[in-house]
């Protein structure tokens, strides 16, 4: 039984991918490279601003710029996204009604990210969310992000419950590995952006459509209704 949920923000709350795709572009831009295209760069989403920096200077997944480059760069993207957050992020269908439902049941939520403070919190605030979390773990809460398990622990113990009363909602491949390491469930999204790959290849625990769904099968699971007891399968 669950007492907790932990949420991922891009590719699972928000579609944030325009407005990181924007920032990128201006980046680019400005240290004298040529733009992607937006698609592309949101395969780049999910480890952190300074891997998306590395991925959209180098055109690359694990590529790895010039270290002067990089700093520069790094600087100018997050000049940049601080201007572009927000403009183009929109939560993603049923993700409101989901987390309404979530909290009506009793349950604690935490929003977990690779995203730094300052983007993530004005980021829920503007789309309306940061009403629903009990805490909020960003990318510089602790010394280190997801795929390692220490964000996801240190929501539990913030939120007063332990890893195997707390289910994990992601995108991606570091959602999943956070969440193995930690000793919680996860579920996924088949929206989000996971470097490109399906949500298939993730073996998450179960695939759900939206954050509603989610929390109708977790309903189901406490009134063990027969119709919502085992979660969907991709």
């Amino acid at each position: 039984m669950f007492r907790a949920v932990l949420v991922d923000l891009d590719g699972t709350l928000l579609d944030t991918a325009p407005d990181l795709a924007a920032a990128a572009n201006r980046m680019l831009l400005d240290v004298g490279l040529g733009v992607r295209d937006p698609e592309e760069i949101a395969t780049y989403i999910g480890k952190g601003i300074p891997t998306l920096v590395q991925r959209a200077l180098t055109g690359t997944l694990d590529g790895r710029a010039d270290e002067r480059l990089f700093e520069r760069a790094r600087a100018v993207f997050e000049q940049c996204y601080a201007e572009e957050s927000g403009r183009r992020s929109v939560p993603y269908p049923e993700v409101i009604e989901g987390l309404t439902r979530m909290r009506a049941a009793g349950l604690a939520l935490g929003c977990v990210t690779n995203k730094p403070e300052r983007f993530t919190l004005d980021l829920l605030r503007r789309a309306d969310l940061l009403r629903f979390f009990d805490c909020v773990v960003s990318g510089d809460t602790v010394p280190r992000k997801k795929p390692d398990p220490l964000p996801l622990l240190h929501a539990c113990e913030r939120l007063g419950v332990t890893s195997n009363e707390t289910l994990v909602i992601g995108d991606s491949a570091n959602d999943v590995a956070a969440a193995r390491a930690a000793g919680c469930t996860v579920w996924c999204v088949p929206y989000g952006y996971n470097e490109g790959k399906s949500v298939a290849t993730l073996n998450a625990d179960a695939v759900v459509d939206s954050l509603l769904r989610a929390a109708r099968l977790i309903d189901g699971l406490r009134c063990g209704a027969s119709e919502e007891q085992t979660p969907p399968h991709d």
